[in-house]
């Protein structure tokens, strides 16, 4: 959740810190600083509030070295306070975190005993004190300290170290949390997400899990939890710097939102050949021996996976559960030898996802993974690996990647129930040319945004709303509520449209705004008739429908959104992009910070 950038170079690299943590703002932060070696003393500035705050800081106090640490950091021990902010530094040593030290508070007892005194209150700052005692009582030199120190650690964790008196010099390791290392000319890099690197270097590695490493200016030395010398594969870094910059649009989430129909052809194209009607796929396990499929996300990747049980289930016929990965591994699931486990994450580093993961696999081999970042942890921790090709999305609030993670999923519905000759060659052939028209019907929705936002008018001066969805519509109406609630803190919940009369119906009345998802379908009426229950009522009702819908509905509501007539497989995919753009303009309309939403982080790598 927090972000950390290092530089070693033989020029100096404050600025370029500053450069690599701008990269970083999208994850969510609350505070950021950056240390360096100076005349072989250890120099640091750090500040409260967005990045801004600390560049003024250093322009008016400057500092600079040809090593240095920086951090980005989202509040997990400790107040959001200048005092708690990373670096934290002592006498020899300062560090950056990311990550959480559960046995932190045994540490910092035995310390307090000791008579040191600390300046914040953070879990890392242990770690700091604890590889002081090592350089300036025990004689360790950095390696060995940051070697002693880490064995002693539970929890997961990202460090990079410097040192006083080092001036070429940048220890780092991980457990649990990630990090990548960038290779230049006469300097080097890491940083916990490649997409800061991409302005330093093109050419990275990723260390893995429990690896320490040594970065000076000439060479980098990566050693395993053994202490061994190993080599990590290196790779080559595309990323377009196009993708980076909002362009025309006031926000990144306004572009992400309006780049989808592009998006969605590019991850189409990429799995399907548009001429021959065919899916090329990544090789994947036999479907005649998948006898459950178990679907673990987070967030809006869990109402991706809630998704897609109903169509596995309804198309391929195979029993299919949606779980939570944050309580996955706490209640001891069965996990049988004939289940596919599909695990589903945007950033692929999300940790409750990597620990649901690790759990499985002491269960089973069959672990596959949809993922945006394709050298992520998940990824590179997956027996089977789906990208979703949605490109780098820099909003907090997930819009582009969630959508391609429908259609990824979708597409790996069509061909199990193919495979297991559940649906004709013409059926799967409608399927397929459904999904590739979607680009065009998200443009022509997309062009009538202006109608969307006059009908967020509707929540003005609302505390909560309510959106309803049945059947393959009930995941879009969580996701849509999730998406009001992360940009525009306005309360949101989403219901089974069937669950209305067993209780949110108590908060109906004329100034409860409900966003219903209705088009024609086997479902239709039934709906409609909980959408009477709430006029009754005299609940404001915003209705997303489609031509058939829209005149079954006409004396419901004056507030209604006519979409495209489409598949009812499809209706999940399509129904989202109208529910995005309430939460954006709803956003926009209360004066949130839409890209940065307080409280929360792009990728969550704490659990």
């Amino acid at each position: 959740m927090c972000g950390i950038i290092g530089i070693v170079s033989k020029n100096e690299v404050v600025n370029r810190l500053i450069d690599g943590l701008a990269r970083l703002e999208y994850r969510g932060y609350d505070s950021a600083g950056i240390a360096t070696i100076n005349s072989s003393e250890i120099v640091y500035s750090k500040s409260t509030g967005k990045l801004v705050s600390l560049k003024n800081k250093i322009k008016e106090n400057p500092i600079d070295g040809h090593v240095g640490i920086g951090h980005t950091r989202w509040a997990t021990h400790g107040e959001p306070i200048e005092i708690n902010a990373h670096p934290h530094v002592t006498k020899n040593v300062a560090v950056v975190h990311n990550g959480i030290i559960e046995n932190f508070a045994e540490f910092k007892d035995e310390l307090l005993e000791k008579g040191i005194i600390f300046n914040s209150q953070t879990d890392t700052e242990v770690i700091a004190r604890l590889i002081e005692e090592k350089i300036s009582k025990e004689k360790c030199g950095p390696l060995e300290a940051v070697r002693l120190t880490i064995e002693k650690l539970r929890g997961s964790f990202a460090l990079c170290f410097i040192f006083k008196g080092f001036e070429d010099l940048i220890v780092v390791t991980r457990r649990g949390s990630p990090l990548a290392l960038g290779f230049g000319d006469r300097e080097n890099f890491v940083s916990s997400d490649a997409l800061s690197l991409s302005i330093f270097s093109k050419k990275i590695c990723y260390l893995e899990e429990g690896d320490l490493a040594t970065l000076t200016s000439d060479e980098v030395k990566i050693y395993d939890s053994f202490g061994n010398s190993v080599f990590r594969d290196t790779q080559i870094l595309y990323t377009d710097p196009i993708n980076l910059s909002k362009g025309q649009y006031k926000h990144f989430m306004e572009k992400e939102i309006f780049e989808q129909p592009e998006v969605i052809s590019q991850v189409l194209g990429y799995y399907l050949d548009a001429f021959e009607g065919t899916l090329s796929l990544p090789s994947l396990p036999q479907s005649t021996e998948i006898k459950r499929i178990i679907l673990v996300g987070c967030g809006t990747a869990f109402y991706s996976c809630l998704a897609a049980k109903y169509w596995f289930e309804g198309l391929s016929g195979i029993p299919t559960h949606a779980e939570l990965a944050s309580e996955f591994r706490y209640r001891s699931p069965v996990i049988c030898k004939g289940d596919l486990l599909i695990f589903v994450s945007q950033s692929g580093e999300t940790a409750d996802t990597i620990g649901a993961l690790r759990f499985a696999k002491k269960y089973t081999k069959n672990i596959l993974s949809v993922v945006n970042v394709e050298q992520s942890s998940i990824a590179r921790e997956s027996n089977w690996v789906f990208p979703t090709k949605a490109g780098p999305e820099i909003g907090v609030a997930s819009t582009k990647a969630f959508i391609c993670q429908l259609i990824v999923l979708k597409i790996l519905n069509i061909k199990f129930a193919s495979d297991l000759s559940k649906i004709s060659a013409k059926h799967r052939s409608n399927l397929l040319n459904g999904l590739l028209e979607l680009p065009r019907l998200y443009a022509e929705i997309l062009s009538q945004n202006e109608n969307i936002k006059q009908l967020c008018k509707k929540f003005i001066g609302s505390n909560s709303v309510l959106y309803l969805g049945r059947d393959v519509l009930y995941p879009i109406a969580l996701e849509g509520a999730l998406k009001l609630k992360e940009i525009s803190y306005l309360h949101a919940e989403g219901y089974a449209s069937g669950e209305l009369k067993h209780g949110p119906i108590a908060l109906i009345d004329k100034s409860m705004p409900l966003v219903a998802l209705n088009p024609w379908s086997k479902v239709f009426e039934k709906t409609l008739s909980n959408l009477e229950e709430v006029k009754a009522r005299r609940g404001k009702i915003i209705l997303f429908t489609d031509k058939k819908g829209r005149e079954l509905s006409k004396d419901l509501t004056k507030s209604i959104f006519q979409l495209p007539s489409c598949s009812e497989f499809l209706t999940p995919i399509l129904y989202s992009l109208p529910l995005q753009l309430i939460a954006y303009y709803t956003a926009l309309d209360k004066g949130t910070d839409v890209d940065q939403p307080r409280n929360l982080a792009k990728s969550v790598t704490v659990e």
